[in-house]
């Protein structure tokens, strides 16, 4: 069977446009994309396939893009399948427009082993309708003492490697992981902190904290963890990707790392692009991440990182927390928030604002984090997979966090104004999700 999108706004974040046209799957990839509107009956005649098989989906003039690629997220099993299971982050990133998830490592126990990886990845095969691409460990039990055998983690299905927040404070451990990850071929995945700086801090340093009297860091402490990766990036000359760099005075050093020809890439959280440090007034738990939200300065500099194509990738950073974790004194909280679902309308914020235009929204979203762990997904072109989400970046609507598909509900957007919502998804041309 064959589909035809027709009567879509494409938006095709590899050759950087957005016009309308109509896009033909066959066998789970996009066979072809029309965008000079020559019609669905020439197109079809061009690939000689008759009109009585195809499946025509009229878009409505809705955007059709590549299906979001979110690095970053974190399905609590083993350990906490209260929190979230494989099922039900699958149906999460349905509804998000998430084609692709690469999950964490950081569950309980960590995923540090190819026997503990064998056994999410039988999980996420049964129950989840989206790609699934699990990270593990760098070092056992994210402790930072002794690196995991990555070569057999590769050889089990791991497409990167990291210690999530777990920041690996022996230099020489790091080294040593880094260097054998080059020679295996392997990309690292980090979190730029200086630990003793943001040991116990839940706020970013300034008058908000200093009134409310929350234990802070200083945005250099993500600085500093980012010169010494840097500069064992250039020891090693391994592939790394910093997870989340939130702040402005961390951007002039990843400049000079790019330039210099390292084998780095950035990401950022949709949390630090929509919200900033004074959101938490009010001691609001659910507001709390890591790292901490920050100036609105640092959301603007890092904003526009994003669309000069410094920071390369936004993620969701998806953390399920219980209630009985976040309804807690702020200090005593825990950090995170759940986003699967709100990646991309919280996105659309940026795109409504005039801040990022659409290609550059999925470029960030799709094509950069694709391009990164080696896939072919991520673009609207020829051969590519027909990882697809349509979606109406127009229309209005209150976020509830209690419809959300996650197991915990611990989104920070609860009860905000919200526009832009999913439509369909398609995982190798198959609908897996559907607005009713």
């Amino acid at each position: 069977m064959s589909t035809l999108f027709i009567n879509a706004r494409l938006i095709d974040p590899e050759a950087g446009t957005d016009t309308l046209g109509m896009v033909l799957v066959q066998n789970g990839r996009i066979a072809a994309v029309d965008r000079n509107g020559t019609g669905a009956a020439a197109l079809l005649s061009a690939r000689n396939i008759g009109q009585d098989g195809v499946t025509q989906v009229d878009c409505g003039g809705k955007c059709l893009a590549p299906g979001i690629v979110d690095i970053g997220v974190k399905v609590c099993e083993p350990g906490e399948r209260h929190k979230e299971s494989y099922k039900s982050a699958g149906l999460a990133a349905a509804a998000g427009g998430v084609t692709t998830i690469v999950t964490r490592p950081d569950t309980a126990p960590a995923i540090d082993s190819p026997e503990t990886l064998e056994f999410v990845t039988r999980r996420a095969q049964a129950d989840t309708p989206v790609n699934v691409l699990p990270m593990a460990a760098l070092t056992k039990g994210r402790e930072g003492r002794e690196m995991t055998e990555i070569r057999f983690l590769m050889d089990a299905g791991a497409v990167a490697f990291s210690d999530c927040d777990h920041v690996v404070q022996n230099t020489k451990v790091f080294q040593r992981a880094l260097t054998y990850a080059r020679s295996c071929g392997a990309l690292v995945i980090a979190h730029p902190q200086e630990p003793g700086l943001s040991a116990g801090a839940s706020a970013t340093s300034g008058k908000l904290a200093a009134l409310y009297g929350l234990p802070s860091v200083s945005p250099m402490a993500e600085r500093m963890g980012l010169d010494r990766d840097i500069a064992l990036l250039e020891m090693s000359g391994a592939k790394y990707h910093a997870d989340q760099i939130t702040t402005a005075r961390a951007l002039p050093a990843l400049e000079r790392a790019k330039a210099n020809g390292l084998d780095i890439t950035a990401g950022t959280s949709i949390h630090h692009l929509t919200l900033n440090e004074l959101d938490v007034a009010g001691y609001r738990s659910f507001f709390k991440v890591k790292p901490p939200l920050r100036s609105e300065e640092d959301r603007l500099a890092v904003v526009e990182a994003v669309r000069t194509g410094l920071i390369d990738v936004i993620s969701s950073m998806h953390t399920p927390q219980d209630e009985e974790s976040k309804r807690l004194p702020f200090e005593e909280a825990a950090a995170g928030a759940v986003a699967l679902e709100t990646l991309l309308p919280a996105a659309l914020r940026l795109y409504h604002d005039g801040l990022l235009d659409m290609p550059a929204l999925f470029r960030a979203m799709a094509l950069n984090p694709a391009k990164r762990l080696g896939l072919d997904s991520g673009r609207l072109a020829e051969g590519a997979p027909a990882d697809l989400v349509l979606f109406d970046p127009d229309v209005p609507f209150v976020m509830d966090r209690f419809k959300l598909r996650s197991k915990s509900q611990n989104t920070p957007y609860d009860g905000q104004r919200m526009q832009g919502r999913v439509e369909a998804t398609y995982v190798a041309g198959e609908p897996v999700y559907r607005r009713t």
